[in-house]
């Protein structure tokens, strides 16, 4: 979802062009060509798609396809500004960005200073690190950025999501406008200077009126293009071709990326950006055609067709902005056409219904309406504990989401965007101006002094005293637990991860090449691989101690969301991860030349319906290491904090009041009865099946605290502590299969 635009020329906005044509009011009946028109039905194209927006993400968790519309939207009415203001003269970048921002910011300042007062009021403080860190993302407009290197999934919208997540849009929006500002000035810039000569317009008309090509530029179809064009056709025809060929670009890339990186992708500018860029074309290109009533008539109707049926016909998540995002794109360009040029009475029906009250009232408050529907949503779903609002709890969350957009819109945007008037009063924008800038202050002072606090609070626990904090021994040896403050802290948590994150040993989601570093003896002659994700390498605390102890190596081979794996198409949060594909592939090939004396990785994972299990990929890769000759420790993974289907971390449920077996989960929620790869093993006699869990969970429950040790830093991770507490244990295991010590 990004920004509706109210770049249009509009005989009340302050913002709209004195040199666009007059503007004939809806149903005038005037409906000869008006090129300067305000465009009354792309503002009920905004309503219908924030109404799509929010339906969809409220009762659907799909993605609409609202987001796409919009940024055509934006394109094209961003663009037709600055090519008519270029006509006069300088573009005025200064003057834009002010003007933008005078838009843009008051909106988003009071939504965001609301989600931070609810943030505090509703979510523990260990939640506020990560809520602050959004709030300077989404102020800065780099929230897409933020979200990109994380894999944020959008449409994960239950209480672990970020209230502010849906921001991201506005980003790569804010992103695109400065773009198309900076690339229209410069190239209107060079067009007055003459440098390149070829942008000049009179050299076009001359080539055009040669001889040699006299039958074509008598055309009706030529003259009109320059007739359209106008005194800067030069200008608006370089412009066009660079437009196209920058978007051809940026679908290309878009194209790539969804099979290569989907959860990058999707948030990614330049994959985006062909999306506004469709639009600025259209800016151009829409003047001076003049279609046929039929055609239009097709368009309109084939158009909002499509974008309504969008959400349905595609999973957008998965594919958008690739080659899918044609549907909406080429149905947002499909209305815009279809009444370029026309005075409302003159455009076709659909456009005139677009164009009818209801739809324009909403258009008119779609951007505050978006930025309160999400927040809503995800604090309503916290609240009560769910994954999804159901019929009653989604219609409540609209309404008030309304009711909030059309506050913000009628007293903090109208305020600020429109001229002094006497129902408007310049005492009642100036006090506007003046609250909504205090607001931002506090809000930009608040957001920064707790990113800095909270950042020096957080760091890795050194080792611990084994009498005050025996961890994992509590389980396994009965060790006396003395009363003594939990360790890592609250605070401490988030930093008290393994080894190999901290020493960037393990491959972002980012890096395709194979990343491997040693531990323990880095001299010793016997050596255990770990391989695969982050869990297998939570355990590296532990097997660090042991390898130290009994002077082997341990080398590294991992990557973040990516166990090992052989699959054609394997996946990460939904998504295809063809990265982790390749990257098995080559560190099965290095495992069979390098030969560890063992294969250490994650053996099991949680099943959808609770319990773990061992999937089919599992042994197929038990079989590649098998035909190598690999011996293969298959550990079984550790549970994965959950409740109702929802994740939750640790650190959260403590601050907020609850207590070690409260904030656990259920063993048998967890952990099937029986470790599933025993079975699994029985075909494979190179593979050796560890459980560690007795070390981690008591017989009924899981708890998030043994022996004083927090047990994660996060949902499903151990935190470096308690890894390092169970070394002995995992010694003891380890030893009849080794045979070293």
């Amino acid at each position: 979802m990004s920004l509706p635009s109210t770049d249009q020329p509009s005989p009340t906005a302050p913002d709209s062009d004195p040199k666009a044509a007059p503007v004939p009011s809806p149903g005038s009946g005037a409906a000869g060509r008006a090129p300067g028109a305000y465009r009354h039905d792309l503002d009920g194209l905004r309503g219908i798609a924030i109404a799509l927006v929010v339906i969809f993400h409220v009762w659907f968790g799909r993605v609409s396809g609202g987001v796409d519309v919009f940024l055509v939207l934006s394109g094209f009415f961003f663009t037709g500004m600055l090519v008519r203001r270029s006509d006069g003269g300088p573009v005025g970048v200064a003057a834009t960005i002010r003007r933008t921002l005078r838009r843009l910011l008051p909106a988003m300042v009071v939504v965001l200073a609301a989600v931070v007062i609810a943030a505090v009021v509703l979510l523990p403080h260990t939640r506020w690190s990560d809520i602050a860190a959004q709030t300077l993302a989404s102020l800065f407009y780099y929230q897409n950025w933020y979200l990109a290197l994380s894999w944020s999934d959008y449409l994960a919208a239950d209480p672990s999501v970020s209230p502010l997540q849906h921001l991201w849009s506005m980003s790569v929006q804010g992103q695109c406008y400065l773009g198309l500002l900076m690339l229209i000035a410069t190239t209107a810039w060079l067009y007055r200077r003459g440098r390149p000569m070829a942008l000049r317009v009179a050299p076009v008309r001359r080539v055009l009126h040669s001889d040699s090509i006299r039958g074509v530029t008598h055309s009706p179809v030529t003259r009109r293009v320059l007739r359209a064009a106008g005194p800067q056709g030069g200008l608006r025809i370089a412009l066009a071709v660079l437009f196209a060929v920058l978007a051809v670009v940026s679908f290309r890339y878009a194209a790539v990326g969804v099979s290569t990186q989907q959860g990058w992708n999707y948030y990614d500018t330049f994959a985006r950006a062909w999306e506004p860029l469709t639009g600025a074309l259209l800016a151009i290109v829409a003047p001076m055609l003049n279609l046929p009533k039929l055609i239009r008539t097709v368009f309109a109707w084939a158009g909002i067709a499509a974008i309504v049926a969008c959400g349905w016909l595609v999973n957008g998540s998965a594919v958008f902005p690739g080659p899918a995002a044609l549907i909406p794109v080429t149905a947002t360009a499909a209305l815009i056409l279809a009444g370029a040029g026309l005075a409302t009475a003159g455009q076709p029906s659909v456009n005139r219904l677009l164009a009818g009250a209801p739809m324009v009232g909403l258009g008119g408050f779609a951007y505050a309406l978006y930025l309160w529907h999400w927040p809503m949503l995800i604090f309503y779903l916290g609240e009560r504990h769910e994954r999804a609002a159901g019929a009653l709890g989604g219609l409540l969350i609209i309404v008030a989401s309304f009711v909030l957009a059309y506050g913000t819109h009628r007293f903090v945007e109208e305020p600020l965007r429109l001229r002094a008037t006497p129902a408007l009063p310049a005492r009642a924008r100036m006090l506007t101006g003046v609250a909504v800038s205090t607001v931002g202050v506090l809000l930009l002072g608040s957001t920064l002094a707790w990113q800095w606090s909270n950042g020096a609070k957080a760091h890795a626990v050194g080792e611990l005293d084994p009498a005050k904090y025996p961890g994992a021994a509590a389980l396994t040896d009965r060790a006396l637990v003395p009363r003594a403050p939990m360790r890592p802290t609250i605070e401490e948590a988030p930093a008290d991860i393994a080894y190999p994150t901290r020493d960037s040993c393990i491959a972002d989601f980012d890096t395709r090449s194979v990343v491997t570093c040693a531990y323990g003896d880095p001299n010793a002659h016997r050596t255990i691989a770990v391989v695969g994700n982050s869990h297998a390498e939570h355990w590296i605390p532990a097997l660090q101690a042991v390898a130290e102890k009994y002077r082997f190596k341990v080398s590294v081979y991992l990557k973040m969301g990516c166990p090992l794996t052989v699959a054609e198409e394997p996946m990460y949060k939904g998504q295809n991860n063809p990265d982790c594909k390749d990257w098995s592939h080559d560190v099965i090939e290095r495992l069979g030349a390098e030969r560890p004396d063992f294969v250490f990785t994650t053996g099991t994972r949680p099943a959808d319906n609770g319990g773990d299990e061992t999937p089919q990929d599992y042994l197929d890769v038990w079989q590649a290491l098998s035909d190598r000759g690999l011996q293969v420790l298959a550990i079984r993974d550790t549970p994965w904090l959950r409740r109702n289907g929802i994740r939750y971390r640790a650190i959260d449920c403590l601050a907020s009041g609850g207590n070690r077996l409260e904030c656990g989960m259920k063993r048998s929620d967890a952990l099937s009865p029986v470790d599933p790869a025993l079975a699994a093993s029985d075909d494979f006699p190179n593979v050796h099946v560890l459980d560690l869990n007795n070390a981690v969970c008591e017989p009924d429950v899981c708890a998030v605290v043994e022996g004083n040790i927090l047990v994660y830093h996060d949902e499903h991770h151990l935190t470096a502590s308690y890894s390092r507490s169970l070394a002995p244990e995992l010694a003891r295991r380890l030893q009849p299969i080794l045979g070293w010590w």
